[in-house]
């Protein structure tokens, strides 16, 4: 049995993501795409930042995100802000949808990147964060990095 090596190339990153919410809970998920898009991925026009996602009739649908125009289509260009549908098994679109009714939690997008040529999405279910756990947050950043300073 010969062992594959996942060669990761990371597309888009959504940085705010850890700033603004507490992630519970990550998902690696496909994403149905048009071949447009897949080219202006590999350009690196894609923007996650309002990115969100949704399910609706037992299907998970990803909202807002941007994936911009592909300059050389002529006349089968996408929509930059469609809805894209994600692609996740059933036991897991049952674990999110029940989370996600629950508990109050949103499901948003960390990361997209390619794999094996693949498009994935890394999704997660996250707690949004009030204005004092974003000071919290801040004050942590700034104590390891004089820290950091500190030990050079």
């Amino acid at each position: 049995m010969q062992t594959s090596t996942q060669h990761k190339k990371i597309i888009a990153d959504n940085r705010k993501a850890r700033f603004n919410y507490f992630i519970e809970d990550e998902y690696e998920a496909g994403i149905v795409l048009k071949g447009t898009e897949v080219k202006s991925m590999r350009n690196g026009k894609v923007n996650i930042k309002d990115a969100y996602a949704k399910i609706q009739n037992d299907e998970v649908f990803l909202y807002q995100m941007h994936i911009g125009v592909y300059a050389f289509a002529y006349y089968e260009n996408h929509d930059p802000l469609r809805v894209r549908k994600l692609l996740l098994h059933r036991k897991e679109i049952d674990k999110l949808y029940s989370k996600v009714n629950e508990k109050g939690l949103s499901l948003i997008p960390l990361q997209v990147y390619f794999v094996n040529g693949k498009v994935k999405v890394k999704i997660a279910l996250a707690r949004g964060k009030h204005l004092y756990d974003k000071r919290e947050t801040i004050k942590k950043r700034d104590a390891q990095r004089d820290f950091d300073r500190g030990q050079r």
